[in-house]
Parts: structure tokens; sequence; C-alpha cells
């Protein structure tokens, strides 16, 4: 399953994953830096058999599955070992995400990977117990699996167990943005296991049902739930069994979805953000005066591990980020930009800087169970250096958030960081053509707080000024600040 935000349990230094709890055979820990997984005595096992494989040890070389070793129990925390028969020790993602805050081409990736992951294990015997979307993570933009407890010995005459939470949490919101032009996040992040087939049978309905897709893994998918709602899992399975259900029916089923999902595309609309590089109003000498400040700041913070770069657009200032950081999360509230992104950063094969779509005046929540099952952004994004380029008169003006409550939102992701934390910070004034354009939607005097004296005040009570820029057209300043505290 996958890492979420490390709960304590038991044991110095032990944390266990909230979200790893489903599959009861496996357990994530977090111990000094480490990612441990624990396994029962069938799990183990069939960690042997899975270690053995060439396909694995293959999938493994190719960074297609996350770093795994086995240890010895003696070697971890105390209290680590528990019940469990063998320890496994994982890579270390260097940013958890969730399908919600992934554009639809990541999305797609993802899909494709676990597709291709599953043709190479049943081939082999093998197969997984489930196939959801949050059993993916991402280096940079290169998606890898992360959930080595999910696989397991195939059974002849089984279908795909995943085969149903593929499609709700994979292929489902892939159909919604490729047919229908709706964004699948929202659909996502409010409910943790996907959309179900009859809502997707309702969306679909009359000659939409003839798309791509759909007939086969909605109409059918929903009409053969209904009609075996009553049997159990066992009957059903047998009756596959006796109508002669085989592993190359798995495989042919395998390659029939990694053909649809390849064939779904989504071009977006023409939208105001995707041209905004060209119509923002940066004069050349803006963009080399901003580029030096953002590059010069960064350096001086002695190679931060992690940089948040909050309204990322076109990702011009998180590439400069990541030639002095260990990695950036880039974070864009349109769908259409934040997927031209990570199209381009994929085709660099880039994998420091890891794009998001996300709302920064609605980021995302905890969810799932008790509300940790997945961490909110705020808990995940604990950072060394935060970026925040042109967004604050978006949310103070664009989103009526008042300046003070902005400003500690963005100190609150270098709460870890203290001292040494480093906020790059841009303030567009009143008379900048965009905040002009901003308050004309506005009720006059509705912001009499918005001037850059009484914002360099607020800065000045949570930050030591180490530097401020105006830029060349005047209507723009950059500040450079470290926490107070």
């Amino acid at each position: 399953m996958p890492p979420s935000v490390p709960t304590a349990v038991s044991g110095r230094g032990l944390a266990a994953d909230p979200g790893s709890f489903r599959d009861p055979t496996t357990r994530v820990f977090h111990a000094d830096g480490q990612v441990l997984r624990g396994l029962d005595p069938r799990a183990a096992a069939d960690w042997r058999a899975l270690a053995a494989t060439e396909f694995f040890s293959r999938l493994l070389a190719e960074g297609k599955v996350c770093g795994t070793e086995i240890v010895d129990p003696e070697s971890v925390p105390a209290g680590t070992a528990g019940r469990w028969a063998a320890l496994l020790r994982h890579e270390r993602i260097p940013f958890v995400s969730y399908p919600y805050e992934w554009s639809f081409a990541m999305l797609r990736d993802a899909a494709l990977l676990h597709l291709e992951l599953l043709q190479a294990a049943v081939p082999a015997g093998f197969t997984t117990k489930d196939g959801s979307a949050y059993n993916l993570q991402w280096r940079g933009s290169e998606p890898v699996f992360i959930d080595v407890g999910s696989f397991e010995p195939a059974r002849e005459g089984e279908p795909w167990a995943g085969y149903r939470q593929f499609c709700q949490t994979l292929l489902y919101p892939l159909l919604v943005q490729a047919h229908l032009g709706l964004d699948f996040q929202p659909w996502l992040r409010s409910r943790i296991d996907g959309l179900e087939p009859g809502q997707m049978r309702r969306l679909f309905g009359g000659i939409r049902r003839f798309r791509t897709g759909v007939l086969t893994h909605v109409h059918l998918h929903d009409s053969l739930q209904v009609r075996y709602a009553d049997a159990g899992t066992g009957a059903v399975r047998a009756q596959l069994r006796d109508a002669g259900f085989s592993r190359d029916l798995v495989l042919a089923m395998l390659r029939g979805l990694d053909r649809l999902v390849r064939r779904l595309d989504w071009r977006p609309p023409p939208s105001h953000w995707i041209e905004y590089r060209d119509t923002c109003g940066y004069t050349p000498a803006d963009r080399a005066a901003k580029e030096r400040f953002v590059g010069a700041a960064l350096a001086e913070a002695g190679r931060p591990n992690l940089v948040l770069d909050l309204g990322a657009n076109d990702g011009t200032y998180a590439r400069i980020a990541a030639r002095h950081a260990g990695y950036v999360v880039a974070v864009e509230g349109d769908p259409a930009v934040a997927d031209q992104l990570y199209r381009r950063l994929r085709a660099e094969g880039e994998r420091r800087i890891l794009p998001l779509v996300m709302d920064l005046a609605d980021p995302s929540p905890g969810g799932g169970w008790r509300g940790v099952e997945r961490g909110s952004f705020a808990a995940r994004a604990q950072a060394d250096a935060v970026l925040a380029l042109a967004v604050l008169h978006h949310l103070a003006i664009g989103r009526n958030v008042p300046l003070p409550e902005v400003l500690d939102w963005l100190l609150g992701f270098l709460g870890a960081a203290g001292p040494v934390g480093r906020l790059v910070v841009e303030f567009v004034h009143p008379d900048d053509p965009m905040t002009v354009r901003l308050l004309a939607n506005k009720p006059a005097g509705l912001f009499p707080d918005y001037r850059r004296d009484e914002f360099e005040r607020l800065l000045g009570e949570r930050c030591r000024i180490l530097r401020r820029l105006p830029l060349p057209s005047g209507t723009r300043t950059l500040y450079l600040g470290v926490p107070r505290g």
C-alpha cells in the first residue's frame, strides 16, 4: 500500500504508515529514515518466490519497481519486527503524491506501468492482489510501482483480482477526461476508491456507450457486477474455472487494456494560463532579473533537499531550483498547464521535478480512513525552501484570502526547516496590470491593505528580509526571507 504521513505507534523512532493497513499480510513502517515492510509467513513465502524470478529482478534493475531488499530484523529499531516473519527495506520516494494531484498524462503513464508489470508477471506465474492507482509513485516524471507486497503467485483459472480497482482509480478517470473533457481530479479526491461502474454507466448513456472502451469496461462490467452481486467470490471463481478461464485470457485482457489506455488522450481547450508566459506582461529585463534572484537565493541556501514551487506554470523556476536542490515539487492549479509541463519533463527524462495539479486555495486535505490514510498536502510538503512567484495576488485578491494568512500558510511549509528555511515571494503591486484586472472583478475598496508597505510590514514580522529586488518594470518586487525564531 502507498506511503502516507507516518503515525507513531511503538518503539523508539518507529512509525506505522496509516495508508498500509488494508492488506493484513504486510505493513509499512518508517524508522530512522528507513521505509520498512513487515511480511507475515504467507507474504514472506510469496516474497521469496517473487525475488527468485527473472522478471522481478529485471523490473527492479530498470527502476520500474521501487528498490527493495530483505533486511535482518536485528539491524532495525527495536519493535519493528514484531510479529512479522520477514522484513524488507524499500527505496524512499522523494515526495508522496496521490492520483488526484496528477495530470491526465501522469495518470495514463501510471496505468501503463501497472499493466506493463502485470504483463511481465502473468507469464511467470504471478499476479497482483489489487490494481489501485495508489500503488504508484513518482521519481520526478518517472512512475514507479511501490506496493511490492501486492505481488502473489497466480492461481490457474482465476481472473485478475485487481481489475475493478484498476478501472475505478485509473481507467475510469481517464475515460471521463478523454471522452467527456471533465477534469478527473475532483472525482478521485472525493472518493478514495474511485468511480463506481454504476456511476460511469449513467455518465456514458445513449450514444456515449459506444466510445472507446466504454461498452466493455463500463456497461458490461456493471452488468456483471449486478448479476453476480449475491454470489460469493469463491463461487464466481469456480464458475470461471469450470468455463475454462485461463492465464492466456488474463494476458489477452491486459493487452487489450494496454491498447485502450494508449489510445486515450486529452487535448485541453485554449487556456489563458497555457500562454501566460507570453501574456503576463513581464519584460525581458524582468525575466532575467527574476531568474537571477531565484537562482542566487537557492544557491545561498546550501542545496536544500526539497523546494516547493507554488504556482509553477511552465516550470521555468522549478528548473532553476532543480540546479540547486535535491528535489522540486512544482504545483500548478491549471490541469492543462500541469499536463503540458509533465509531458515536457517526461520527454527530457527529468527525475528531480515532480509536477502536481492543485488549487492552492483548496489544497489536498487528509482523506481515507480517519482522515489520515492519505496525508494532507500541508503534512507532506515540509520543505527547505518555498517559491511563491506571481501567486500571492491570486490568493489575496482572486480568492479573498487575507495577506497575513497567505504568509502564515507559506511559512508553514518551512516549519521543519526552522531558521535555515528560505521563502522567495513576489509581491505584485496594486498598479500592476494583472492586479488591476483582478480588482476589476471585485467591489471597490475591498482590499485597502493590499499595499506594498503593508506587505513588507507583515513579512518583516514573520521573517528576516535578507534581500528585496524591485523588477525593472516597477510594478513587482521580489523578497527573500528567513523565518524568525
